[in-house]
Formats: structure tokens, C-alpha cells, sequence
């Protein structure tokens, strides 16, 4: 089976999807065959696949980061919103129809499982490292029992789990602890770092931040990452790096600001301490 490193976050668009594409980047410039992964997506947008069928853009992003073609199996479950109250489903490319989410908690559910239990054996089959992301929050505990994309999926991955927090948000030691203090015993084991993501300033004057953080939750900081401004990645919604609305970027654009992306958490995060976590999996 594949080694797996999963990016799972103290909320909502704080930063996984933009550095799990940085790993696929950095990953595959060390010469490892990678795959992006994220098991169910709620995204307003969709890739068209050379076959017609349809994944959220961001995982097709993180594929051409990865340098690989983007497939199906990257994202199994899609989930395209199209009321306050109902999303399209959309099962390893292929649309369900529209449900509201108690009905697509019911049969549609135990499809999407065993969807991603697929998704991940042939991806494990193909590929040397899987670079995953969750969605949202790993501990919303009326969700947790019907969350395929969190700690399910990284069960299934048996993924070592760096934990994501956006300081520009404000309230990231809290985020931090009280994530990691609603996480089940087991759940809690598999994180093995923190990521400080968007930091404004001078870095330096975080240490005392980073010290409180090491000596309070046993993790070490894999990275502070400062904010980079105008990087022009797809993202999933409103509150991401381009913003809404504004026009998805070439082919060409896409790869220039993966290649800035990668080279800016290289230099601001542990890569060697990644990259022992992923050789201690295998």
C-alpha cells in the first residue's frame, strides 16, 4: 500500500488544499510517484474529464502539481451545491441527482464509502505517496459519524496527519487545542505535526508561539507558513486565494504559481521532518 500524508484542518479554508498541492510539488520533485486525494468534496466547481466525467478543480490542480493526469479516483465523492438545502451527487464522476443531506446520509452513503474504499486501493496500487486533504473540520461532532473525508479517510489511508491552522483568522491556539482535544484517542495519535499557515510579519516574533504550541501538545511545528499574496490557484470557494468570481487561470499560469508555491514552503516549512514522517510509514 501507498505511504499517505494527510492535510486536515482546525476549520474551513485555512490552507489544506493549497499545501497538500505544495507536497504533491515538492514531493514529486524528490522523485516519488504521487497522487492527490480527497475523498468527498463540496465545491462549487467541477473538472471535466477527458471522458466527460467530473472531480473538483482543486484535485485536478493538485494532479498537475503531482505531474499526473487527473482521474476519477482522486476525488470519488463530489458534492456540488446546488440549493441552501440539497448538492448534486456526484459518484466517481458521475452524477446521482440532487438530494438533500439526510437522504444522501441514507443508501447514496454507503455507495460513497465504498466508492472511496475503491478509489484508494487503486490509487495504492499505482502510486508511492497519496497527499490527501480533508474537509472542513476533522472534530464537528454531530457530523463525525457520516464524515467520509476526515479521519475516515485517513483510517482507510493509514495516513500520518499534519494539522492546518490559519493564523490570520485569529484564535489559532485555541484552534489548535481544542481540535486536537476533540479528537478521539486513536484519531489523535495519527496527527504527527501542526502547520501556522498565512502569517503576516516578521516570523521571528512567533517563536515564543511555536515553543507554547511544541511544549503543550508534544507536535512538533512543521511549518509557519507567511501569507503569499496574488498566488492564483483555483480554490473551492469565496474565501480563497483568487477570490470569487475571478477567471480560472491557463494551464501555463497554474504551473508557474505551483512552482512559486512549492519553493515558498519549502523554504518556511520541515520538509525533512515530512519527509521522515512518510518514511517511517513505509
Amino acid at each position: 500500500m501507498a505511504r499517505a500524508l494527510m492535510f486536515q484542518g482546525t476549520a474551513s479554508s485555512v490552507g489544506k488544499s493549497t499545501l497538500a498541492a505544495a507536497f504533491c510539488r515538492i514531493l514529486r520533485q524528490e522523485g516519488l510517484r504521487v497522487a492527490p486525494f480527497k475523498a468527498q468534496n463540496m465545491s462549487g466547481s467541477a473538472a471535466v474529464l477527458a471522458d466527460g466525467r467530473r472531480i473538483s478543480v482543486v484535485q485536478a490542480v493538485q494532479a498537475q502539481a503531482a505531474g499526473v493526469a487527473p482521474r476519477v479516483e482522486m476525488n470519488p465523492v463530489l458534492l456540488l451545491p446546488r440549493t441552501e438545502v440539497s448538492s448534486e451527487v456526484v459518484l466517481m464522476g458521475r452524477s446521482l441527482g440532487e438530494m438533500g443531506w439526510r437522504q444522501y446520509t441514507g443508501e447514496p452513503h454507503a455507495a460513497a464509502l465504498q466508492a472511496v474504499q475503491e478509489a484508494i486501493a487503486s490509487l495504492s496500487a499505482e502510486f508511492e505517496v497519496i497527499v490527501a486533504e480533508g474537509a472542513g473540520s476533522p472534530v464537528e461532532v454531530n457530523l463525525r459519524d457520516r464524515d467520509l473525508a476526515n479521519m475516515t479517510t485517513a483510517e482507510l489511508l493509514d495516513a500520518d496527519v499534519i494539522l492546518v491552522a490559519d493564523i490570520d483568522r485569529g484564535g489559532v491556539f485555541a484552534a489548535i487545542v481544542g481540535t486536537l482535544a476533540l479528537l478521539r484517542p486513536h484519531e489523535r495519535a495519527r496527527v504527527k505535526g501542526l502547520v501556522i499557515n498565512r502569517f503576516r510579519g516578521d516570523p521571528t516574533l512567533f517563536a515564543d508561539g511555536v515553543r507554547w504550541l511544541e511544549e503543550r501538545t508534544g507536535l512538533p511545528v512543521v511549518g509557519v507558513i507567511p501569507y503569499l499574496p496574488d498566488l492564483g490557484l483555483d480554490e473551492e470557494d469565496s474565501l480563497g486565494l483568487s477570490g470569487p468570481g475571478a477567471a480560472a487561470p491557463t494551464a501555463g499560469a497554474r504551473e508557474a504559481a505551483l512552482e512559486r508555491l512549492a519553493d515558498h514552503v519549502r523554504r518556511h516549512a520541515r520538509v525533512d521532518l515530512v519527509l521522515e514522517v512518510l518514511n517511517r510509514a513505509g
